[in-house]
């Protein structure tokens, strides 16, 4: 069992365990010594997002990696996908992301890709988990001589900016669109609107004055209100918004109404269905996607794949069978055509192709898929106990599944982040579909809720 590792890397309140100096220090070891063991040398990009314990995190992870005899090149905040480009532009052996993601400033995060920019695999996360806390890897340290060096690039943003301006078609501007971009005060508080703006489009930004305590606070895609005002109050004809590490999006069409990730892999699987660019016309989701995605995708001759909650999951999936769209209904949209991972940036000039190619409105290319009514719970638990093991909410659950049959879905997961259970209950009737959530989710709250 891994007790550090989630489903996105480690994360939890910065200078409290694990997220602390100690553990970064020991993790980057471990890195170092993984890279020498199987590379015989090698280099790591080390990047991050806009809070406060960045600085903490970053140094301790560049002391425990140049302690092995390896390099490290610095590229300071940048968004999680742009850290992933640059591993694999800079032909690096692994790349090092320090944020939390979508998370208030108190929390923080260290996340690794490949040097093929992917995520690891949990077996690659449980070894180096093992070799954190084994003495020997810590006595491994190389001689004075062979300490690794440290160097800053400088140009890092500059060169993730002229790799997704290449991804829109050259033929394309996004002259004549007005769009109002949320970067939530976080890593994409440069990149994006520069892209925007570099491709032609006028550009009202928000959340890009980052002071470290700022990111992800009531803006961003886990706050769309933010957005959908500035919409209404400029008469934009779309809004962007992004989270703290930029590697999930969000839209706002020009009437105010949110746009989410499930919305935009049914546009896009549509038009690239009638481009015959789908690969084996699939589109590659979570269990959390709604119905209403899969309905959308089998009328356009389409099909989803469903895995489990994590966009790393959705991308082993996409690699497994050779496919090129997926994502998740929070933003996570992977266009494996371009890059290895979830990147809000990218995915936002996907559509805005789109937009331009057919000279649609957002609102009017979304009603392509018909969202199916859908309550989602999440209750803060003690502990993360097998349902199984209490039987009045086990029992109940399997009465709710027996009830919904297949006009319907219940999905109850624990948070691979934060102590909570998730309660999600889609159907046909939007009361029976809430009704039954909130009696599993009271169940679960009398039996292991905080108060209990």
């Amino acid at each position: 069992m891994r007790k550090l590792f989630g489903t996105d890397g480690i994360r939890g309140v910065a200078n409290e365990y694990p997220m602390t100096a100690d553990i970064a220090l020991k993790l980057g070891q471990t890195i170092g010594y993984v890279i020498k063991t199987d590379h015989r040398g090698g280099r790591v990009v080390v990047g991050k997002d806009t809070r406060l314990s960045g600085y903490m995190l970053e140094y301790a992870m560049v002391s425990g990696i140049c302690a092995m005899g390896v390099d490290v090149m610095l590229v300071g905040p940048l968004p999680t996908p742009g850290i992933a480009f640059i591993t694999t532009s800079m032909r690096a052996d692994a790349g090092v992301v320090i944020s939390a993601s979508h998370n208030p400033y108190q929390d923080n995060g260290i996340k690794i890709f490949s040097g093929v920019g992917l995520k690891l695999p949990d077996e690659v996360e449980e070894r180096m988990e093992s070799l954190m806390f084994q003495e020997d890897v810590g006595r491994c340290t190389c001689p004075p001589t062979e300490v690794g060096q440290a160097v800053r690039i400088d140009d890092a943003a500059g060169r993730y900016i002229s790799f997704l301006k290449s991804t829109f078609p050259k033929d394309l501007t996004l002259e004549g669109l007005k769009i109002a971009v949320d970067c939530a005060h976080g890593a994409t508080y440069k990149v994006t609107p520069a892209v925007l703006t570099e491709l032609g489009a006028e550009v009202i930004p928000f959340g890009v004055r980052p002071n470290g305590r700022n990111i992800n606070r009531q803006c961003g895609s886990t706050y769309p209100t933010t957005l959908q005002h500035l919409v209404r109050r400029h008469d934009a004809d779309l809004g962007i918004a992004l989270d703290g590490d930029g590697d999930r999006v969000l839209f706002v069409d020009h009437q105010g109404n949110l746009v989410d990730g499930d919305h935009i892999m049914a546009v896009c699987a549509k038009y690239m269905l009638e481009s015959n660019s789908l690969r084996k016309k699939t589109v590659v989701a979570t269990v959390m996607s709604n119905m209403g995605l899969e309905v959308a995708l089998k009328r356009l001759g389409g099909r989803l794949l469903r895995t489990q909650v994590g966009d790393r999951y959705v991308i082993e999936r996409m690699l497994q069978g050779g496919f090129n769209l997926g994502g998740e209904q929070s933003g996570h949209l992977i266009f494996l055509d371009h890059i290895t991972t979830g990147d809000g940036t990218l995915s936002a000039l996907q559509l805005l192709a789109i937009i331009q190619r057919t000279g649609r409105t957002l609102a009017d290319l979304t009603q392509v898929m018909e969202v199916y009514p859908q309550t989602l719970i999440n209750v803060r638990v003690r502990e993360k106990k097998d349902l199984q093991d209490i039987p009045p909410v086990y029992q109940c659950i399997r009465a709710a599944e027996k009830k919904l049959n297949d006009r319907g879905r219940l999905l109850i997961r624990y948070s691979g982040t934060e102590p909570k259970l998730r309660v999600m209950c889609e159907g046909e009737d939007a009361a029976e579909v809430e009704a039954i959530a909130q009696e599993i989710a009271d169940l679960i709250e009398t039996h292991l809720g905080l108060g209990n």
